[in-house]
């Protein structure tokens, strides 16, 4: 080698090197702004809540929540392998959740454009793993004997035809709440057709849970059979005691694979109210009416409150959840946490990071209350609400931007709250783990080097495979 082509090569080595040092200083600092940036996020929560706040949701209540959440939502599993050598790496990732993460899908096509409509629908699979589809009957046939189920159906606001949204959230494997076939407010309620007699409203109301029975079968798992029957002194014409019949005639015509439910409270209720919910319930039940799911909401709709709660005012504190959790468990139902509203004080980071410290406490403790089997945020997108709802109320804003809030519960429900490890086998050949619930992709390479995959589901201790 001549000198010329020494140094030539010589140079290239030091930049080579020089190259090398710059790229692991450039990806230590953006670790150090990815930490950094972390910290400024949970710095600017705490800036925002008052210490009052703080003495409300207090370490004696995070260490509760946490305990539950370990001891609820986990289970040990149980995975046997002969003759795989002493030491191979097996793979473990959770795939998919038990416990159900919903949003109502009442923005479906219509969030202005296909960009925005994508990233809306991408929350569905991506984030969530349920959806609250519109089944409201006033809206679903506007004009009697013509239903609007289908693609190219007369456009109504929040209300899409249900056929796409079904057939969408079929193609990703989205679990489905029906909600909701009868529901007496007159805003929502039957259809302004309906005949102004109680009798003659019967058959109508019988032909329509007929009709999503025979249409939908079992694609759609779940359903609101009733919604919000407590406060009758509000509601419009109804049949004579609609509550019990509606719920007779969803047992007559749905399949029994699919969950019937009742849907009404709001955890702001006195707990006079709550006793009457739970009243209403065990007294359906009582005669002979299956409720598989009982429905519970929670809508901070006034922006002033969510201020208040920042600076701890005695409103949705750890124990008055827990009082009306306590008492709903009593029925013997899973309780489904269907309604949830967080409303920003305004669209100010202040206000969004307040919105966001506001849901993490409320998530952490219903995810860890054993008897909610799923929470549901009300609607997805700012500005997307019902009229006098407030604007502020998304986990993504009108330009479907995320917000703090969408970002803490990405970090709760596929991180902080799903399982993913790397064991290595042991000389028995049993290998243990505890995760959260749900489905699992274990991975791991055979005596040959062949990679295989497994699945199981993760439901109780003792779940796994044995591999022979």
């Amino acid at each position: 080698m001549d000198r010329s082509t020494r140094e030539h090569t010589n140079k290239t080595v030091s930049l080579k090197i020089v190259n090398k040092k710059m790229k692991t200083k450039f990806t230590l600092l953006m670790l150090l702004c990815l930490i950094c940036s972390s910290r400024v996020l949970s710095q600017n929560s705490k800036n925002v809540m008052s210490e009052s706040y703080y003495n409300i949701w207090n370490e004696q209540v995070q260490n509760k929540i946490n305990a539950e959440i370990e001891k609820n939502r986990k289970s040990d599993a149980v995975l046997k392998f002969e003759n795989l050598p002493v030491g191979s790496q097996i793979k473990v990732e959770q795939i998919s959740h038990d416990f159900l993460f919903g949003g109502n899908i009442f923005l479906f096509g219509d969030c202005g454009s296909s960009e925005k409509n994508k990233k809306y629908e991408d929350t569905f699979g991506n984030l969530f793993n349920a959806a609250t589809v519109p089944f409201y009957w006033k809206t679903l046939e506007p004009v009697r004997g013509k239903p609007r189920y289908e693609a190219g159906s007369s456009y109504e606001y929040r209300r899409p035809p249900t056929d796409p949204v079904v057939e969408f959230c079929e193609s990703k494997g989205i679990n489905m709440n029906g909600h909701a076939i009868i529901y007496g407010q007159p805003q929502w309620g039957p259809p302004i057709w309906m005949p102004d007699n109680r009798k003659e409203m019967e058959p109508y109301f019988e032909d329509h849970i007929r009709d999503l029975a025979e249409r939908y079968k079992g694609r759609v798992q779940r359903w609101d059979v009733v919604n919000e029957p407590t406060d009758q002194a509000n509601r419009g014409l109804m049949p004579d005691d609609y509550t019990y019949k509606s719920f007779l005639w969803a047992m007559k015509y749905f399949p029994d694979s699919v969950f019937l439910n009742i849907n009404d409270s709001d955890m702001h209720w006195g707990m006079t109210l709550y006793r009457r919910y739970l009243e209403i319930v065990r007294n359906l039940i009582d005669r002979g009416i299956r409720i598989d799911h009982v429905g519970l909401q929670m809508h901070i709709f006034n922006p002033e409150e969510s201020k208040k709660i920042a600076n701890g005012a005695d409103i949705l504190t750890p124990g008055k959840i827990y009082e009306r959790l306590d008492l709903m468990s009593d029925v013997g139902k899973p309780l489904h946490v269907s309604e949830v509203t967080v409303s920003a004080p305004d669209d100010s980071e202040v206000g969004k990071q307040i919105q966001a410290e506001i849901t993490k406490n409320l998530y952490r403790l219903w995810f860890s209350y054993p008897n909610v089997m799923g929470i549901t945020w009300w609607n997805v997108v700012d500005g997307g609400a019902a009229p006098g709802e407030p604007s502020f109320s998304g986990i993504y804003d009108k330009e479907l931007k995320p917000k703090p809030v969408y970002h803490l519960l990405e970090e709760l429900i596929n991180k902080e709250w799903k399982t993913k490890t790397t064991l290595k086998a042991s000389k028995d050949g049993v290998i243990r783990f505890r995760g959260f619930k749900g489905r699992y992709l274990v991975s791991w390479k055979d005596k040959s080097g062949k990679m295989i995959q497994r699945e199981f589901d993760l439901l109780k201790d003792g779940d796994g495979f044995e591999v022979y």
